[in-house]
């Protein structure tokens, strides 16, 4: 067997001198000052972060994230030159459904550990054997262990394509694919590559946006309307700086843990439920410093940004956010006779997917129906009213229940 094909087992066992580099360089930090009675409203306040620091350098217990993480079969192989790390998880059901579980970004794999247990032995979790999966759960290409990039043009659908590759190296005929965020681009297109093969798609944290089409702001409904004015006010600077920059971000990223911390942690407090709560209201403090330290221990907060880069790189996302605020006023009542559309390049409308897609939306997602409707070949939707981005963490079992349901009506 070539090295190309081979599947090695794998386990994380990172060197304690790395963990002890950690924990020095969060004592030597240097940090700034932030103007007084800011809050949240310009970046982290400085007083929460020093404390989180201390804590992710003093109490935060590496070892017993990184056991529970090995508890579970995990192995990596090169598709097309490129590594992949990934968790194999088999319900003890031999007739489980084959799932592909897709994290985003600031997240991991390790997003899904809380739902590894229901899907794969649902008879253990209140379910029936016949909503048992068998899960492969990969750190997408340039996050985590599924590095180094084999070069540029990682978009989305390129790290589909290796994908497919993989699910047909592990023997999988015929599988689901869920994901979010960063997954949510990756999964359909999993299913345009391979849909004779990909049975279901389901999504959370989807985002689909206008192209610029005369009539799509017309008859939106109040919820729609209320998501989209979320999606225009929403901070993108993160966005602007992966996809424009992100060797540049690269460097203060990989050389600072503070720095990572904050530039993760923001995430998790604008993403998570409530809004106006702290992360930790939300995910346990130790679950997304597990993720933080996944970053920082692999060095991949430059990788994983490239994403961002290779997705937008096609677009004229000036332009588009020009569009997008143009539109707007044509439909909140702007007086300058703008059209959707007009003053530059839209963000172009993808070929529609054909595979059966489920959405399942929190009370964060900015998911606008008629425009996903557009994009993807939707045959399930469920609105949770609750919840945040990161629902693998957040609210694991309202996921289980919404992704067995799916599966369910496509049996």
């Amino acid at each position: 067997m070539s090295t190309e094909q081979e599947i090695v087992s794998f386990r994380i066992d990172i060197p304690q001198a790395d963990l002890d580099d950690l924990a020095d360089r969060l004592a030597r930090t240097r940090w700034p000052d932030a103007l007084p009675g800011v809050g949240w409203s310009r970046g982290v306040p400085p007083e929460y972060l020093r404390e989180l620091a201390d804590y992710w350098a003093t109490k935060h217990d590496w070892r017993e994230q990184e056991a529970r993480m090995n508890a579970h079969p995990q192995f990596t192989t090169v598709v097309e030159g490129q590594r992949l790390h990934f968790l194999h998880v088999r319900s003890p059901h031999p007739e489980a459904t084959p799932l592909l579980l897709l994290h985003g970004w600031p997240g991991t794999f390790a997003d899904f550990l809380d739902v590894i247990g229901p899907l794969t032995d649902p008879t253990a979790h209140g379910g029936v054997p016949a909503d048992a999966f068998h899960l492969v759960i990969p750190s997408l290409p340039g996050f985590g262990f599924s590095t180094p990039l084999a070069g540029p043009g990682m978009g989305p659908a390129r790290m589909a394509g290796l994908l497919v590759r993989l699910m047909e190296r592990l023997g999988y005929e015929h599988y689901g694919v869920q994901g979010y965020d960063t997954g949510a681009w990756v999964a359909p297109e999993v299913g345009k590559q391979a849909p004779e093969r990909v049975t279901g798609i389901h999504l959370n944290a989807l985002i689909a946006f206008p192209v610029g089409a005369e009539d799509e702001m017309d008859g939106l409904s109040e919820a729609d309307e209320r998501r989209w004015q979320r999606m225009q006010n929403f901070n993108d600077g993160y966005l602007q700086c992966n996809s424009k920059r992100p060797q540049t971000v690269a460097y203060a990223l990989t050389d600072s843990p503070a720095g990572q911390l904050a530039w993760i942690v923001e995430k998790f407090k604008e993403l998570t439920d409530p809004a106006d709560g702290l992360p930790e209201d939300s995910i346990d403090r130790d679950r997304f410093l597990t993720a933080v330290s996944l970053y920082w221990l692999t060095a991949t907060a430059g990788p994983a940004a490239q994403v961002y880069y290779e997705a937008v790189s096609a677009q004229d996302w000036d332009a588009m956010a020009e569009d997008w605020s143009e539109a707007a006023g044509d439909q909140y009542g702007a007086d300058d006779g703008a059209d959707p559309g007009e003053g530059g390049q839209d963000w172009a409308a993808a070929a529609r997917g054909t595979v059966p897609t489920g959405v399942l939306l929190s009370a964060h997602d900015v998911t606008v129906r008629p425009w996903a409707e557009r994009d993807h070949n939707i045959v399930h939707w469920r609105e949770l009213g609750a919840g945040g981005h990161f629902l693998a963490m957040e609210a694991p079992g309202p996921l289980v229940e919404d992704v067995r349901a799916f599966f369910r009506e496509l049996r």
